[in-house]
This record gives C-alpha cells, sequence and structure tokens, in this order.
C-alpha cells in the first residue's frame, strides 16, 4: 500500500474534497483523484462519496481514516529517525497572522527554510481563525492570549500592547482614566469581544462598543489614526504612531496583561521534528525562555493582530 496514497486520502478526508486537498498538496485535482482510485480500488472498497459539493467519507472510510492517519505519522516519525542529524525534509504547512507574520515571522521561517533545503515550508498568512485539525495544518504561531482549547501550545516569548487613540478624538472625547469610564468611549476592535486590564494585582474584564470593527490591526491601526476610537493593539504595531504622535497612550494606569506569541499544534504524544526546530527557531530569535501552556486561559479581545489572536 503506498503511502501517498494514505496521505492523500486522509487530506481530501479532512479537507471535505478533492479540489481543497489538491490546493493543500500542491498537487493537480487529477493526481488526487487517481491516487484516490487506485487506493480503493486496492482495498475493494468506497472510502469516499463524491458529489458536486465535495467528498465525504462512506462508513468505511471514517474506519480506515484514523488508520491511514496513525500510519503516515509512524512512517514521518520513521523517516526522521535516520535522517542525519539536523536534517528535515517534507512538508511543513504553518498558519501565520498577516499583520505580525510578514514581518516578524516570515524571516525566521525563510532561515529555517535555507538551513534545510529539503523540506517544504508552505505558510498561510491570515488574521481570520484557522481550524489546524480541518484545514490540515501541522501548527500555527499564534499571537495574544489563548482560549481554552485541546491544543497543544508553546510560549516562545512575550508581547505587549496597550490602548491607544489619536490625540484628536482625545480632544473631541477626553480620556477614560478607570475602565467603567472606557465603557462610554468608541471602541475599534474585531467583534463583540472582551477587553481586560490590569487594576492593581487584579485584572479586570470589560465590554467595549464600537461601530468600526475589522479583522486585521493594521486597519485599527489606520481607524485609531483616524480618529475613530480607542484601540487595543500591540506595540509592534503602534511604536512608530506613537513616536510620530498620531497616536497616544490610554488608561496607562491600567495597562493590559502581557500577552504572549505561542506554537500550537494539534494534540498528539510527541510534536514533529519540525514543529520542535521551528519552536526552538522562534524562541532564540524573540529571546523568552519557554513555558508550556495549554491554551486554557480565557481570551482577552481584540483582532487576531492585536489582543488576541486564537
Amino acid at each position: 500500500m503506498d503511502i501517498e496514497e494514505l496521505r492523500t486520502f486522509v487530506e481530501v478526508a479532512d479537507a471535505g474534497g478533492v479540489s481543497s486537498a489538491a490546493r493543500r498538496l500542491g498537487l493537480s485535482k487529477s493526481i488526487v483523484s487517481r491516487r484516490l482510485g487506485r487506493l480503493e480500488g486496492e482495498l475493494g472498497v468506497q472510502l469516499l462519496a463524491r458529489s458536486t459539493r465535495g467528498a465525504a467519507l462512506t462508513e468505511a472510510g471514517v474506519t480506515f481514516r484514523d488508520h491511514a492517519a496513525r500510519a503516515c505519522a509512524e512512517m514521518d516519525a520513521a523517516r526522521e529517525s535516520i535522517l542525519p542529524a539536523g536534517e528535515l525534509r517534507g512538508r511543513l504547512r504553518i498558519a501565520a497572522p498577516l499583520s505580525f507574520g510578514p514581518t516578524h515571522f516570515a524571516p525566521v521561517l525563510a532561515e529555517m527554510a535555507r538551513n534545510h533545503p529539503q523540506l517544504h515550508i508552505h505558510t498561510v498568512y491570515s488574521d481570520r481563525f484557522v481550524d489546524l485539525i480541518g484545514e490540515g495544518f501541522d501548527c500555527a504561531i499564534r499571537v495574544g492570549y489563548l482560549a481554552d482549547s485541546n491544543l497543544v501550545a508553546r510560549r516562545v516569548g512575550p508581547i505587549r500592547g496597550r490602548l491607544v487613540a489619536s490625540p484628536g478624538y482625545i480632544e473631541a472625547h477626553g480620556s477614560p482614566e478607570t475602565p467603567e469610564e472606557l465603557v462610554a468611549h468608541e471602541a475599534l476592535m474585531q467583534g463583540t469581544e472582551a477587553w481586560q486590564l490590569t487594576n492593581g494585582d487584579r485584572t479586570v474584564t470589560v465590554h467595549p462598543r464600537g461601530r468600526f470593527k475589522a479583522d486585521n490591526g493594521t486597519a485599527l491601526v489606520a481607524a485609531a489614526v483616524a480618529g475613530l476610537g480607542i484601540a487595543w493593539l500591540p506595540d509592534g504595531l503602534t511604536a512608530e504612531w506613537l513616536a510620530s504622535g498620531a497616536l497616544v497612550p490610554v488608561m496607562t494606569r491600567h495597562p493590559p496583561p502581557v500577552a504572549g506569541i505561542y506554537v500550537i499544534r494539534p494534540p498528539g504524544q510527541h510534536p514533529a521534528r519540525k514543529v520542535r526546530v521551528l519552536t526552538e527557531l522562534l524562541i532564540a530569535c524573540f529571546g523568552q525562555t519557554p513555558d508550556i501552556a495549554g491554551a486554557g486561559r480565557p481570551p482577552p479581545p481584540g483582532s487576531e493582530a492585536g489582543p488576541v489572536q486564537r
């Protein structure tokens, strides 16, 4: 039984269709279809019920999918065990934030590709929520606070953010001094999230309201500079605007808690060596002694690129 046929079947099963799986694998739809046909012919059963809307697992396919996935994982582990020390090969599929990824994380990924010429790195940059298991990612780099999850997270560094607004907004609406006053102001945010602030040794939660929402931190910076409201954003996105005076800090007596940069992976006993190597590179780059986080802290709010990155 061909391991690539098994791997292709697992991708189609998880992606819900041949077209989606072909994009993930970087193959043509015809190649994917031929591999599936050969596998079903060898097994003598239909694994997928195909339709114009995609492909659904048959009863036999549901049973066989988990066995195939375990076989692929075992083969990957076996290949890793016999590679020369330090050498990586195969494919590493990563989800990274659009607001931070190209500037902060892409150089690390490029260095990893340079050091491992047999490794294929496929990165998707997006501020939307990414389903690692359902969309077939090996891992994700996420920024902010972690919500409850069955995923495994490792912290690779800290990230700090603050509330900011334009001088024009402050002149027109005043500057809130307490969490209670903040609720009365226009908030620039991702959706209907809550915000967390520190109050001495306590963390307090507020539920801001606003008419301008975006799922991208850079878009929220633009709205804040335009005077539309108060935004909670990481320092990496606001530093130049704060330096120029286009934005000013707000609620400095109640700053947000320090957030983190995390590598997130699907659950399993041991991470793949390529994920471990990426994690070590990020730790070295961001200079933070890591800790293990179980993705179990309630998420404070904000955009994916701002206070929370899921």
